[in-house]
């Protein structure tokens, strides 16, 4: 596979300065058409990430998409999931926390239903629709929906596990979840 080379534009050296300032490299960037359109390694390593600190981000980004085939790549650590997004955490990055002990529910905006997971992703569900859903572990959410909209959360056979109405927070375990419906 060829490699396309770096060039640092102007352009991209702020991008890059405010993915270091992000606490994850959230940029959102169009879905490439081939593997080498988008140098999403490079992007790691501007943002401030090892070599192998980027091969660790790329494997578990590469986790993600092998659990979903509808999930797109469009930054080093960003995927397109239908509904949302879901970022990943970069190691050593804040995000990366530890498992044991949950934080606190992330922020979210208007209109958004947000989870982080066991592992650290942060899903950002922005679209009504039945979705699936491949978190694992206890975690957080924040569904920062109109107040009185209902996030529905599903077994593997579809039958409804959990509801939380907006506006509101708490923790949750996502392993048993198959599915989400965020409104």
């Amino acid at each position: 596979m060829k490699r396309v080379p770096f060039r640092r534009s102007a352009g991209l050296m702020v991008a890059a300065a405010a993915l270091m300032a992000a606490p994850a490299l959230s940029a959102h960037a169009s879905t490439p058409t081939a593997p080498t359109e988008q140098p999403y390694s490079e992007q790691a390593r501007a943002a401030g990430l090892t070599d192998e600190q980027a091969g660790q981000l790329q494997r578990r980004v590469d986790a993600v998409l092998a659990q979903d085939p509808q999930a797109r790549q469009t930054s080093a650590n960003t995927l397109s999931i239908p509904g949302g997004t879901a970022t990943i955490p970069a190691p050593g990055q804040p995000g990366l926390r530890d498992l044991a002990a949950p934080e606190a529910p992330r922020a979210c905006n208007e209109g958004h239903l947000c989870i982080t997971d066991g592992r650290g992703v942060n899903y950002d569900y922005y679209r009504c629709g039945y979705y699936d859903f491949n978190g694992i572990g206890d975690g957080t959410f924040n569904n920062n929906q109109t107040p009185g909209t209902r996030a529905r959360f599903y077994n593997s056979d579809g039958s409804e596990r959990w509801s939380h109405v907006a506006k509101g927070s708490g923790t949750a375990s996502w392993t048993p979840v198959f599915h989400i419906r965020p409104c």
